[in-house]
């Protein structure tokens, strides 16, 4: 009896056990809220909440389906295909969040909507920057997989960003992104009463050194991820500032919203070539 009592009363005392214990994995919207009948197949990813409104205000029509804390889904089509978006909030941590969730609910393509800053002296503000690939300077897709594992774009959504800045006669670069984890320290600004992290004030021209295009925080963990997950996904920014330069104004995030809008169309057009076509991937010598 007292053996019978005594455990009792440890359990009453202890936390949860494993079965009883909270398992985000048995909701696919956790965090993000959203449901399998809430989103289309691809998804733009801005980071700022309030970006969803500027990005539905080009489609054909949406209906906000999810709300919850930095992350705001609306669905509806872009010159009539399904299209979905997706605030992520700032950094890669959340970003990685909004990744895993839709990509359990049926998304295959997630394009991040976002803005950056230059590294090139040439690279005008209100420019886009197409992220063909990305420097590794975040922590998350670390805790994915190895430090030396690419984060590299999906060639579809590369060839359909550049196609639909085109279309729409916005000036774009393509090129190599650099992702950070913080906006001062990690990307060579000064922090708290002038602080420099080590380092910081080789990095910019380092990078320029390297080619780098742009600086922002979010892509290599999305790319990353996606390719893990087998999952198209790219990246377009609008530039607000030119690190060498000087030149800041915030210019140009309506062209990288509806470059990606314009993208989605594009690569739902390429998806049907390839059916047409019975091809695996989609290449120059089928018709867009």
């Amino acid at each position: 009896m007292t053996d019978e009592t005594d455990a009792d009363a440890h359990a009453a005392d202890s936390p949860a056990s494993d079965a009883e214990s909270e398992d985000p994995n048995d909701e696919a919207g956790y965090h993000v809220e959203a449901a399998p009948e809430d989103v289309a197949d691809a998804v733009l990813l801005p980071g700022n909440p309030e970006r969803v409104d500027k990005i539905t205000a080009l489609w054909d029509g949406h209906e906000e389906v999810a709300r919850h804390r930095e992350y705001r889904t609306a669905t509806g089509s872009y010159d009539g295909a399904p299209i979905s978006v997706t605030s992520t909030g700032i950094g890669s941590p959340s970003a990685a969040i909004a990744v895993e969730e839709l990509a359990r609910v049926g998304v295959d393509t997630f394009i991040r909507v976002g803005s950056c800053g230059a590294i090139q002296p040439e690279m005008a503000v209100g420019d886009l920057v197409i992220t063909t690939g990305a420097v590794r300077q975040e922590g998350t897709s670390d805790e994915y997989v190895r430090e030396d594992y690419p984060a590299s774009a999906d060639g579809e959504v590369v060839s359909a960003l550049v196609a639909a800045a085109e279309r729409l006669g916005h000036d774009y670069h393509t090129g190599v992104t650099m992702s950070a984890d913080s906006f001062y320290a990690g990307q060579g600004r000064p922090g708290f009463e002038g602080f420099e992290a080590a380092g910081s004030d080789e990095l910019v021209a380092e990078l320029r050194d390297a080619n780098v295009k742009n600086i922002e925080m979010e892509a290599s963990a999305i790319l990353t991820i996606a390719n893990v997950y087998g999952l198209r996904a790219g990246a377009v920014c609008s530039v607000y500032a030119n690190r060498v330069t000087g030149e800041f104004r915030t210019e140009g995030e309506s062209r990288a919203a509806e470059t990606a809008s314009l993208a989605v169309k594009l690569l739902a057009r390429m998806d049907e070539a390839k059916r047409e076509a019975g091809a695996d991937r989609w290449h120059a010598g089928l018709s867009l």
